[in-house]
């Protein structure tokens, strides 16, 4: 006598790339990128690219609304 068991099947998700605050592009592991909570709130963290770092475009806090360099 043999009795099968069903296992559910499981749910695979794939790695959540964090993205630039400032201009939404995905950051890559390897890219010279900052993350740091909000200098207001400090409740969301806000990540950097390099690109937008560079060229100083600022950046919007979207749980206070604090903008920054």
């Amino acid at each position: 006598m043999s009795t099968t068991i069903e296992r559910e099947k499981p749910i695979l998700h794939g790695v959540e790339v964090p993205r630039c605050t400032s201009c939404n592009r995905p950051i890559a592991p390897s890219e010279k990128a900052v993350r740091f909570l909000c200098p207001n709130c400090g409740k969301i963290e806000i990540w950097r690219c390099w690109y937008c770092r560079k060229h100083g475009i600022p950046y919007k806090c979207p749980v206070c609304g604090f903008e920054g360099p």
